[in-house]
Formats: C-alpha cells, sequence, structure tokens
C-alpha cells in the first residue's frame, strides 16, 4: 500500500473508533443519571452493575455503528476535501475508485469485526443488558411479561399460558394438551407454572388433570406438582428478545427446533439471523454514499455534509427498523425484508458515486 493509502486508512480507523468510544461513555453517564436511584433502592452489587455497562457497550455499540460509521467518514472525508487534500489526490491522475481503495479496505475491517460481534458476543451482552435492565431497573409494570402463548411442544403436546413474567419465571393459567391423531388423551391446567432453575423442573400450582375415557373422565387433582416438560422459559418469552440472545450456532438450531414444533414466530427468528449478515454489509454500502457525499468541497462547510449525512443515517435505520417489523408481523419474506435498506441504498450509492466521480 501507498503512503496516501495508509494515511486515508489510518484517518478512516481512527476517526470511527475515535467517535465510537466518544459517543458512549455520554450515553453511560446519561443511563447512569436515570438509572442511580433504582440501583440504589435495590442495592445492586458494584460487579453488576459494572458488567452492565460493559453489556451496554456492547449492546449499543452495534445497535448505532452503521451512524458512527457514516458520520466519521463524512467528518474526515470533508476535512479532507475543505483542505483541498482531494483535489491534490485525483489531480495527480489516481483515478476516483483508486482513490476509495483505503475506505474499502478500512469497511471491510470493520464489517468483519461487526460479523463476529454479532455472532458471538452481542447475543450475550443483549442478555446480560435486558435481564438486568427487567430485574433491576424496571417498574413493576414494565417487567418483561408476555401474554397469550399458545405453543406445541411436540407432535403431540400442546401447551398455553395466559401471562409469563421472565423476572419471576412464574405463568398464569397452564394449560397443556395431549392428543393423538384427533382424540384429546388428557389434559392439565394449573392457576401458576412456575420454573426451578436449580433442577429443570416446573412447579404447578392448582394442578388438575383430566384424563378423557371412553365412558367416563378420570379427575386428579393436587395442590402442588413437580413436573418436568419438553419446553424452557424463553419458549415462553418474546420471540424477538429470545433469538437475539443467541449466537449464530444456537441461533440456527432453534430455528430449526421451531420450524418443526409449528411455531409462528419464525419470520421474528430470521429477521434476527439476517441482520447479523446485512449489517456488516451495510458498512460498504454506507462508507461509499458517505464519501460520494463528502469529497466535494462545498461552500457550506463540512456542516451540510454532516446534516446530509445524519439525514441519510436516520432514513437507513428507518427502513431497517419498518422492514424488519412488516416481516415480523406479516407475511412478508425476512430475506427480502432485511435486505431492502441495504438494496436501496446501494443503488443510491451507486448513484451518487457517478456523480462524485465527475
Amino acid at each position: 500500500m501507498k503512503i496516501i493509502d495508509w494515511y486515508i486508512l489510518k484517518r478512516y480507523l481512527a476517526t470511527f473508533f475515535v467517535m465510537l468510544f466518544m459517543f458512549i461513555p455520554i450515553g453511560i453517564v446519561i443511563d447512569v443519571s436515570e438509572k442511580i436511584n433504582r440501583i440504589l433502592e435495590n442495592d445492586v452489587a458494584f460487579s453488576k452493575v459494572a458488567q452492565y455497562y460493559v453489556d451496554f457497550t456492547i449492546y449499543f455499540a452495534n445497535l448505532l455503528f452503521p451512524i458512527f460509521l457514516f458520520l466519521s467518514v463524512i467528518w474526515f472525508t470533508s476535512k479532507l476535501a475543505n483542505n483541498t487534500e482531494i483535489i491534490a489526490i485525483l489531480s495527480s491522475g489516481i483515478s476516483f475508485f483508486r482513490f476509495l481503495r483505503p475506505y474499502i479496505i478500512g469497511a471491510t475491517f470493520i464489517s468483519l469485526l461487526a460479523l463476529a460481534m454479532g455472532f458471538y458476543f452481542v447475543p450475550k451482552a443483549s442478555k446480560g443488558f435486558n435481564d438486568f435492565r427487567y430485574t433491576y431497573l424496571s417498574n413493576s409494570k414494565e417487567i418483561r411479561q408476555t401474554t397469550d402463548v399458545y405453543k406445541q411442544i411436540s407432535d403431540s403436546e400442546t401447551i398455553y399460558v395466559s401471562s409469563f413474567s421472565y423476572a419471576s419465571q412464574m405463568g398464569y393459567n397452564f394449560n397443556l394438551e395431549k392428543t393423538k391423531g384427533n382424540k384429546l388423551l388428557y389434559k392439565i391446567t394449573a392457576n401458576t407454572i412456575k420454573y426451578n432453575k436449580e433442577d429443570s423442573t416446573y412447579t404447578l400450582s392448582g394442578y388438575n388433570k383430566r384424563i378423557i375415557g371412553e365412558l367416563n373422565d378420570e379427575l386428579i387433582s393436587e395442590n402442588t406438582k413437580k413436573f418436568k416438560f419438553n419446553f424452557e422459559p424463553d419458549d415462553l418469552t418474546p420471540a424477538v428478545y429470545a433469538a437475539e440472545t443467541m449466537t449464530l450456532g444456537q441461533l440456527n438450531r432453534f430455528i430449526e427446533s421451531e420450524k418443526k414444533r409449528g411455531s409462528g414466530n419464525i419470520s421474528a427468528y430470521l429477521v434476527v439471523k439476517y441482520k447479523k449478515y446485512s449489517l456488516p454489509v451495510s458498512a460498504f454500502i454506507l462508507t461509499v454514499i458517505a464519501v460520494a457525499v463528502s469529497a466535494m468541497k462545498r461552500r457550506g462547510g463540512m456542516g451540510i455534509n454532516l446534516a446530509l449525512g445524519i439525514a441519510l443515517a436516520f432514513i437507513f435505520i428507518f427502513f431497517d427498523k419498518v422492514f424488519g417489523t412488516l416481516a415480523s408481523k406479516s407475511d412478508m419474506s425476512p430475506l427480502i425484508a432485511v435486505w431492502i435498506p441495504n438494496i436501496t441504498f446501494g443503488i443510491l450509492a451507486i448513484v451518487l458515486l457517478r456523480n462524485a466521480r465527475r
């Protein structure tokens, strides 16, 4: 690589990481100021608080990295343009595509880093961040709770819970039906169901079992009864949350298992999976757009470039959220929905790049 390549590449990476690590502490300070009273009220151990903010950093760095990357590229490229360094580089006979090479190398590094983070580190951070928030920071009305959970846990068994609280690991109005073909064999009901983490069992309170007979039914009732069922508490939690806390291998196995169970949340799981691939690719697209927007010296200076960059970055995030939600809640293909923002902005990148070359 030539000196100019190293110069641009170092500016690319340095500006991105400086901007990232400059805004994350600001976010932590704001979060601490908002949450400190509740942390003190719950007497949370310092080690748990420290781990929470490690998870906080990883979670939000991954969530907001496209914006930080986009703005950092616009920032230092605008400075190059204002100092007429880009004009000098292109006047030396270097083509605009050749000028882009260190940017593409930098985007490749960031993409690989984002890919590794999304596959292995972000799921763990997401689980730690959300568990801490729901356990210690949320009001009682905000505790992560699902309602009307209906799920097939095997070919012949289905369960229903009217509500389930992840924080207390307790559900209400539990039903389990065992069938053979079109015939109901028995039905278990309980007022509450409580998960016992120490032995992976469930305690049913207000337990009733009705065994369907040829002529008469048999009814068995007990105050409490322990069971070991073929499902986990995560099966009763929000679909997106469950998927976001899994590594790529765990998520693939989970999706296959849910397909066999006939789960209705497959689209939500697939959206999370495909985003692990689409988000790193956006680094290339946003880099090209940022260079094309900011490589020209403008009368308004860097402020015009930053304003345009912020607008485009938030439009990208808006597209990403809207189409992700559509795929989860409708019949729209998750693969198409996840890649629409990249395809749309990829076309925009090509148009802007052609104009920038002129």
